[in-house]
């Protein structure tokens, strides 16, 4: 398998990927489902060529910092069943734990919004990526290096896991039975994606939904509460730097609003809707005042 390189799976993908989302593109249409938008669906894909320059850039010298660490790993696994097993579970870990930073902390937060900032959801979305992440998403991977996980292998299943990622961006499947037990669905990912008080911040495993239920951050998918897409407070527009830097420009103007250090740290690194004054909400309150209200009726 060790053959078997990122190419070549970006090779195999990319028709993949085109069948199923033209295939979507045409459901939508004849359905009148408008799942699609041309300027929708043109920002999905300008906001992943950005990603993908910036990943492709950075990509040797994630390389570079696996092969360091892994100089000085203390374990090996030997049986090759075993290996991938225990990557791919570990690794889907630990992107576990990457996106539960991305959601809590506002400064990883003011990166991974752009994900979130659409307000349709179709496979396109998927590809909707967190510009930035590449200049951070590596040092997640560190532990698996010390463990004794080449690099290139932590990069392939990566790739891999990826792939099943972006496709789980669709609306088109229902909910999948016993499956819905440990794989992340695209029920489960729907919620993800939902602005609904209820729905922020659950679901955030990429492969497996395990971790969301082991570490409380899990949320079926309510047919009494239709997932609402996209942000609390949309953009509203589709200009790329304001896409990309708007949370970043909102971290500004709300540091400036005290001349605290320890509150403008909160609003640095606290969790996103964070306020000294209660002006605004954490989508911890959020839920909770939902739920109260949803008790008194």
């Amino acid at each position: 398998m060790h053959e078997f390189n990122e190419t070549l799976l970006a090779i195999l993908s990319t028709p993949v990927y085109a069948f199923f989302i033209g295939g979507e593109i045409l459901l939508s249409y004849f359905h009148e489902k408008h799942y699609y938008t041309v300027r929708g669906t043109i920002t999905n894909i300008y906001l992943s060529v950005l990603n993908f320059a910036l990943d492709l850039l950075l990509k040797s010298v994630g390389l570079i910092i696996l092969l360091f660490f892994y100089r000085f790993h203390f374990v090996e696994i030997q049986n090759p069943i075993l290996y991938w097993l225990v990557l791919l579970l570990a690794e889907d870990f630990l992107y576990y734990l990457l996106h539960y930073v991305d959601h809590y902390c506002r400064f990883f937060w003011a990166v991974h919004v752009t994900h979130h900032s659409s307000e349709e959801f179709n496979l396109t979305v998927g590809f909707r990526s967190s510009v930035l992440q590449p200049l951070y998403r590596t040092f997640y991977f560190i532990p698996l290096a010390l463990f004794g996980f080449r690099g290139e292998d932590i990069a392939l299943v990566y790739a891999m896991t990826q792939i099943y990622g972006i496709l789980i961006h669709t609306k088109y499947i229902g909910k999948l039975g016993f499956l819905e037990l440990f794989l992340s669905t695209p029920s489960h990912h729907r919620v993800h994606h939902g602005s609904n008080p209820l729905y922020l911040d659950k679901n955030m495993g990429m492969l497996l939904i395990v971790w969301d239920k082991l570490f409380g951050t899990f949320q079926p998918e309510l047919e009494e509460v239709p997932v609402k897409y996209g942000l609390t407070d949309n953009v509203n527009n589709y200009n790329a730097f304001s896409i990309v830097f708007h949370e970043w420009v909102n971290i500004f103007k709300d540091t400036r609003r005290s001349s605290s250090l320890k509150t403008k740290f909160k609003y640095i690194f606290g969790p996103p809707g964070w306020s000294h004054d209660g002006s605004k909400k954490t989508s911890t309150q959020l839920r909770e005042e939902y739920l109260r209200q949803t008790m008194d009726k």
